[in-house]
Parts: structure tokens; C-alpha cells; sequence
């Protein structure tokens, strides 16, 4: 698979080299050209490296991994490179005291998307630090982590599972676009619980076989 990366900071570090070890054609862009080169040759010395532009004309796949905020105002730059393209939004609009920034409006996936509307964004990776994706595999207790992905397109959902494999995960049918803003407030919800009250959120859930509550005799 080809895939342009957007940006040259941790997430396109630690899901990149993921693909690139799963063969996967990885071409990493950035705004700064050396950065891109130094994130390349990081990865790999069949890594290419360039412009965003050039990244986002070479992916079958495209990560945006840039910061909320810049990602739709570079994605819409860059929309006749895009079409027809699955972009992979990991960004969460999380500002400070855990805040998320997009209450009330469109979420992150949906401003990529109205930014590039002939593209096909898929939201994924945005519950965990890029430490957990840097891991060869992200396996807790014997489990691989299991990623909600959201997305309308049927075929952008199954290359977005195939790339949640090669991390070494499972991915999760979380449903169409129009729950990507789910993610993301579970992800302003579940950093301020890590950071702010040291909580396991692991223990929030119940375990499976009782999510629609305890069978007859188990209470």
C-alpha cells in the first residue's frame, strides 16, 4: 500500500514505522523539508520525503498527523491532490483544563472532510499516546488494543483495518463519520481522567457479559 504521511511529528513517527516494518510504500511530507528527511531516514532507507503536497499525491492512504487546527486549513490546500483519496485523521481538539474545542460545532474528522469532500475520512488512532503506538505490539494483559475506527466509505474502513493490523491492534467498527466526534470527546474525557485524577479508565466498563447487565442468577 502507498501512504503519504501529513507532518513529521510523534504520531507520524510511531504509526509510520509501523507500516514501513509491515512493507508498506511510505512517502513522509512536512512543512520543513530536513524534518522530513530526518523522520525518513528514522523509518527506513526506502522511506521518501518531501513536501505535503508531494505526500498527499502519492498515498492511496494519507495520515493527517498534524495539529487540530491546521489539519483542515493544509487538507484543503491540498484537496485535488486528495480526491478520491482515505484519509486517516488521528487529531483531538483537546485545549487546556482537557477542553474539548469542538463542542458545539463540526468535529475534527468532519472539518477534514468538508475541507477535501471527495476524499474518504476514516478517524482512528486518537485514544492513546504516541508512546502506546511506538510499542512492538500495543498488547496489554495478553490483549491487543482494540481501535474504534469511524468512516462512511466501505472500502476506506477495510484499508484503515488492514493499517490498525500491521500496528499490531484490533480495529473496531465504531460506526459512520457522524460518530468521529464520539471519539474525540472520549478522548478529551479519558486524558483528563489519566492526567488530571491518575484514574484508570479501564475500570469504567463492565466486562462484556455485562454490558446490557448481569444475567439471571450472577447478581
Amino acid at each position: 500500500m502507498k501512504i503519504g504521511v501529513l507532518g513529521t511529528g510523534n504520531m507520524a513517527d510511531a504509526l509510520a514505522t509501523h507500516w514501513v516494518r509491515a512493507g508498506h510504500d511510505v512517502f513522509v511530507g512536512g512543512r520543513d523539508a530536513e524534518k522530513a528527511r530526518l523522520l525518513a531516514a528514522r523509518m527506513g532507507r526506502d522511506v521518501r520525503h518531501g513536501s505535503l503536497r508531494e505526500a498527499a499525491a502519492y498515498g492511496d492512504v494519507v495520515l493527517v498527523a498534524l495539529p487540530y487546527g491546521a489539519g483542515a486549513d493544509v487538507v484543503r490546500e491540498l484537496r485535488a491532490e486528495l480526491e478520491g483519496t482515505v484519509l486517516l485523521d488521528c487529531a483531538n481538539p483537546v485545549g487546556p483544563g482537557f477542553r474539548l474545542l469542538t463542542e458545539g460545532g463540526p468535529s475534527a474528522a468532519h472539518q477534514l472532510a468538508s475541507a477535501a469532500p471527495d476524499a474518504h475520512v476514516v478517524k482512528a488512532f486518537n485514544l492513546c499516546h504516541e508512546d502506546v503506538w511506538r510499542m512492538n505490539p500495543p498488547v496489554f494483559d495478553g490483549r491487543p488494543l482494540a481501535v474504534p475506527v469511524c468512516g462512511d466509505d466501505a472500502a476506506a474502513l477495510a484499508l484503515a483495518g488492514t493499517l490498525v493490523r500491521d500496528v499490531g491492534c484490533e480495529p473496531v467498527a465504531g460506526g459512520g463519520i457522524d460518530r468521529a466526534g464520539l471519539l474525540e470527546a472520549t478522548a478529551a474525557l479519558f486524558i483528563g481522567l489519566w492526567v488530571a485524577e491518575q484514574a484508570d479508565v479501564r475500570a469504567i466498563a463492565p466486562p462484556l457479559e455485562y454490558a446490557t447487565g448481569p444475567r439471571a442468577g450472577s447478581a
